[in-house]
């Protein structure tokens, strides 16, 4: 019995190209690389279907870097008033020391 193969998404990108420069059939592309025709075409159209995200990864990193930024800024402002919140409490609560008299 033969043992799935699996494949890399850089290796489907590859044979996905190969059949979208059309410089040979989808057949003869499946034949080079022992695949059935079926399989290439669904990873052409998955390839195809994802494509705009190629496109979306060079914005998205640069706003990923800025909400980094801000999370770590909002967690140290969290943090800020749990230790302003905490001392006020202690503060607060405080008895307050009568000085004995003699």
């Amino acid at each position: 019995m033969k043992t799935r193969r699996k494949f890399t998404p850089k290796f489907k990108a590859k044979v996905a190209l190969e059949v979208l420069k059309e410089r040979e059939s989808v057949n003869e592309i499946a034949k080079k690389y022992e695949l059935h025709p079926q399989q290439v075409g669904k990873w052409k159209k998955e390839f195809l279907g994802n494509a705009k995200a190629a496109f979306e990864l060079v914005t998205s990193t640069k706003k990923d870097k800025k909400s980094i930024e801000e999370d770590k800024l909002y967690e140290i402002i969290g943090q800020q008033k749990v230790e302003i919140d905490f001392f006020k409490k202690k503060l607060i609560m405080k008895p307050q020391r009568k000085k004995n008299v003699r």
